[in-house]
């Protein structure tokens, strides 16, 4: 929005002239430093894994409350002075501020990223920079929050960014509130803080009721949510409007209201943990300390604000923009490399190292761009200067894809499944075959899927959209695959454990004229229990909602074969023996499905690893022996296992223990002839569950069925 067309206010006889100040600039508040610095503080001491400090995220929301207050006090400042708000020199400002430290961070991590992180993981660290150089990678992050599969990968090393998307999209809009706000109250302009201030009310009543019930029903949404957090920087606004009578606040009350604050934020960040449901209301009591501690500052007396504005707290929050930018990628990329492994030492010592680097940062590139003469007197160069930034990101990204590093191995092995067939695939030869396979150390180039398409290796039921996510309840009849003509009908029935043995079903029933319908959800196990969802942070109601639809579709079908599966890693949600509590969920699932005279077969939980399979290919493409793992160590649940394979073993229910298709008698393989056994650390690939497919259909009592 240009300037010279902005609708102005006339402010003259409540505010006089004389009273002018350079726009664009607010008088230094050192306690407001110094609580930046708290902030920084909290955040990458918890990040580096100090442990009474697991709260630390909590700086984030005070970081909010800051941003809030200082760019509100400028913006109202502006207005009241100058009747208007210049929208071009405001993003030419945030621009010149945010953008180089940013850029140059955003380029840097992803150059080491493309130098010291798995391959399997580049594509998506590319959008993830890319994602964070546009403002919008918080959005990105509750997506990918919300997808089973997706939730699983290693963090991001742009992850920290979130923040900042949140805070800029708060202020696309905030300033154009403020002066559509000032344009309708124009005729009263001595009492414009009265409608902005309701303004403001109504905004984070709004986003804080959202942020309350989306805490409870969609914890990733309400985590990365512009929605769900602009009520804290909206809390920081308040006080802005409130600095006045702040300031005339007695020096005994000033500073008890800022040893409050101070408590309450260090006591935010010493209570709450990983476990802690937040943002939600708990998310008041850093906010609202923030909020005291500025209020308080406003009388420019106490203690607290003397312990704030000393060298060391003003040194940290000088640099505590660019220490957040550096901290977290050192974290992340930091022990790969050096060659170390995580702990708390290396943590304190690679997030030194960013603070270290956030003072070169600040002495080479912040400080003498936002100070640039010609950047500060011409707008359009501050934004022209941010759209460079952010389009030489989007550049640097399509490059670094093209050059993507080779992760593929040497030579070419053949189809195991081929070699099998030939001989009529029985289990003695396959397990021959994987015991040969332990001992191969190479990787093929021609490994099926390869390391670049490991992460998107998925049956065609997850694009199809029948296989469910979090979030989805109904039963999906119209998942029909197979021989859609056919008299006979099969279900497979269960969480992504089950879902992974659909190309091998696929295959038998169409080969045998049946019709196969898909049931399958993410992280829903198909024991009739109750479970509890940790990226939603609450019970898994939708879980129970979709099962008793799906029994009850089932109920209505009639199939002749019903297949169920289910990770023993899900837990039953209640009190006493859990282990029982499966056994009976499991039970009364078998007992559902037998009420129209279904069969029910049931395929026993497949091995897991404890490190990511194509990852650690990657990184040991000359020898993945040190991806190979104990067979004995291959269940999540292996007493909670082999007691559903017992119980049902005396029941009419046909059961499968795939273990011995996947595991050789000592070890578990990565590689098996050019096939990835694992896409991931506990689902197996496609090409591997589709080697299977004979085993499977014998098992099944479909005779000799084949892909």
């Amino acid at each position: 929005m240009n300037s010279d067309t902005t609708p102005r206010v006339d402010f003259e006889r409540a505010h006089p002239r004389s009273e002018t100040v350079h726009i664009g600039r607010l008088p230094f508040r050192p306690d407001i430093e110094g609580i930046r610095a708290i902030a920084v503080l909290l955040v990458v001491l918890a990040h580096a894994g100090v442990p009474f400090l697991q709260g630390g995220y909590v700086g984030v929301d005070v970081f909010f409350v800051i941003s809030g207050f200082l760019i509100t006090s400028l913006l109202f400042s502006e207005l009241e002075r100058t009747g208007t708000i210049s929208i071009r020199r405001f993003y030419a400002r945030r621009a010149v501020r945010l953008l180089p430290a940013a850029t140059l961070v955003i380029l840097a991590t992803l150059f080491a990223a493309w130098l010291w992180l798995p391959v399997t993981r580049f594509k998506s660290i590319v959008f993830d920079a890319v994602s964070s150089a546009f403002y919008v990678i918080n959005y990105r992050l509750a997506v990918n929050g919300t997808d089973y599969l997706a939730s699983e990968e290693a963090p991001s090393p742009f992850q920290h960014f979130w923040s900042l998307a949140v805070e800029e999209q708060f202020y696309l809009v905030w300033p154009i509130l403020l002066i559509l706000t000032a344009v309708i109250w124009r005729k009263r302009p001595a009492t414009v803080r009265r409608p902005i201030f309701l303004v403001l009310l109504l905004l984070a009543v709004v986003s804080f009721s959202l942020s309350v019930t989306q805490t409870a029903s969609a914890a990733p949404w309400a985590y990365f949510g512009i929605h769900t957090r602009a009520w804290e920087l909206a809390l920081g606004a308040f006080v802005a409007l409130s600095a006045t009578q702040a300031a005339k606040l007695p020096k005994a009350l000033a500073s008890a209201i800022s040893w409050l604050g101070l408590a309450a934020v260090v006591t935010a960040a010493v209570r709450f943990d990983a476990a802690t449901e937040f943002p939600g209301y708990l998310a008041l009591l850093p906010t609202a300390g923030a909020a005291l501690l500025i209020f308080g500052g406003c009388a420019k007396q106490g203690d607290v604000q003397g312990l704030l504005s000393t060298q060391p707290m003003q040194l940290i929050g000088k640099l505590s923009y660019g220490w957040y930018l550096w901290h977290w990628p050192l974290l992340i990329i930091g022990p790969a490399a050096f060659g170390i492994e995580p702990s708390i030492t290396a943590g304190l010592g690679l997030a030194g190292a960013g603070l270290l680097l956030a003072a070169i940062s600040y002495e080479l590139v912040e400080n003498p761009l936002r100070g640039a003469p010609s950047l500060r007197r011409r707008p359009f160069r501050g934004i022209g200067l941010g759209v460079a930034m952010s389009g030489m990101v989007a550049l640097a990204s399509v490059l670094a894809v093209t050059v993507l590093p080779q992760a593929t191995g040497t030579g070419n092995a053949a189809d195991p499944g081929l070699e099998l067939t030939e001989g009529g695939f029985t289990q003695e030869q396959l397990t021959e075959l994987l015991i040969e396979a332990a001992e191969t150390t190479t990787v093929p180039a021609n490994l099926k899927p390869s390391l670049e398409d490991a992460k998107d290796d998925q049956p065609v039921t997850y694009p199809d959209g029948c296989h469910l996510g979090f979030d989805e309840t109904t039963a999906e009849s119209d998942c029909l695959y197979g021989d859609p003509n056919g008299e006979n009908t099969m279900v497979l029935m269960g969480d992504s454990h089950a879902a992974q043995w659909f190309p091998a079903l696929e295959a038998i029933a169409r080969e045998a004229g049946w019709r196969l319908f898909n049931a399958t959800k993410s992280a829903c196990p198909v024991a009739d229990v109750a479970t509890y969802n940790s990226t939603f942070d609450r019970p898994y109601t939708e879980c129970i909602d979709w099962r008793n639809a799906t029994f009850e579709w089932i109920t209505q079908t009639r199939p002749q074969l019903a297949v169920i599966s289910t990770s023993d890693g899900n837990s039953a949600d209640g009190q006493g023996n859990l282990d029982q509590l499966w056994l009976d969920g499991i039970s009364s699932t078998v007992d559902r499905l037998q009420e129209g005279d279904t069969r029910v077969a049931y395929l026993a939980d497949t091995p897991s690893f404890a490190h990511d399979v194509p990852e650690c290919i990657a990184d040991n493409l000359s020898n993945v022996t040190p991806c190979v793992q104990a067979t004995t160590e291959g269940y999540r649940e292996p007493n909670r296992r082999q007691m559903v394979i017992d119980m049902l073993s005396q029941t009419e229910v046909k059961v499968i223990d795939p273990g011995a298709w996947i595991c050789g008698p000592e070890t578990c393989p990565v590689i098996v002839g050019n096939l990835m056994v694992f896409k991931d650390k506990h689902h197996l690939s496609t090409p591997y569950v589709r080697m299977l497919t004979p085993l499977l259909a014998d098992a099944l009592g479909f005779g000799g069925s084949g892909d």
